[in-house]
């Protein structure tokens, strides 16, 4: 069976512990919440230090700009 939450009065979710402990989520973490259809997803915003090298490989060029659109 799924986790679930009730939404109170003050429009706050607490995050079933079996779903903090599995995505080893902290408190004060921040996180966005991104529209999808009917529902959210919830995803932690990741710390700066942990976007170093993501792009690593990517090209510098041959890449489609604002001047090039209709």
């Amino acid at each position: 069976m799924p986790a679930t939450a009730t939404l109170s009065s003050k429009f706050q979710i607490s995050i079933p512990k079996a779903v903090r402990e599995k995505q080893r989520w902290e408190a004060g973490q921040e996180f966005v919440f991104i529209p999808k259809g009917k529902g959210v997803l919830v995803m932690p915003v990741p710390a700066l230090d942990q976007l170093a090298g993501l792009a690593e490989g990517a090209r510098a060029g041959g890449y489609r700009d604002r001047e090039d659109r209709f």
